[in-house]
């Protein structure tokens, strides 16, 4: 098995390119152990020291790391984890499925979030992270949004979100005002 490498935006934040399906009905985000109970992969990836956050997109995996660490020096054993887990045949998650997105009826929230699913998501997968939809108040024109992978804690996530996601949100949805990252 070749896995692939390759650097996202955060510094902290590697994707891993295993060349198979990994969560492809949703993706999951792992920020603790304790969260990764759920998953034998995140579960695994956890006990190699330094790994601080684990989140499965549709075919990769983004693993952050802690800051005083060097990727050479983790790397190895995060893609001999990686192997190893996938090349068991386990199960990579419990059957709960992954985080329920907010699915809008009509108006101007339901715009958002097609622009979000259709344009947004897709970009900031390739760099390694995911943005999910929370919710838009009508009265303050106020998108909220989560900020996922290698997307959370990226030097780039505010300008990302200000210049790139609020201005196009604005462009195709006037009610739109502002763009906030929320927990």
């Amino acid at each position: 098995m070749f896995i692939q490498t390759e650097d996202t935006p955060n510094p902290n934040t590697m994707k891993f390119l295993p060349g198979r399906e990994i969560a492809p009905e949703s993706p999951r985000e792992f920020a603790t152990p304790e969260e990764a109970e759920a998953s034998l992969l995140a579960r695994e990836l956890f006990a190699v020291d330094g790994v601080t956050g684990v989140f499965c997109g549709a075919d990769y995996i983004s693993v952050s790391k802690d800051e005083t660490l060097d990727w050479p020096h983790i790397k190895p054993a995060i893609l001999g984890t990686i192997m190893d887990v996938l090349q068991s045949g386990a199960a990579l998650f419990e059957a709960d499925g992954g985080e329920a997105d907010y699915e809008p009826d009509s108006g101007p929230a339901k715009e958002i979030k097609e622009i979000i699913d259709t344009r947004v998501r897709p970009a900031v997968a390739r760099d390694g992270g995911d943005i999910i939809f929370k919710g838009f108040d009508e009265q303050t024109g106020i998108v909220a949004l989560v900020m996922r992978g290698a997307c959370a804690g990226c030097p780039s996530s505010t300008m990302t979100l200000k210049s790139g996601i609020e201005n196009l949100l604005k462009h195709y949805v006037p009610e739109v005002r502002e763009v906030v990252a929320v927990g």
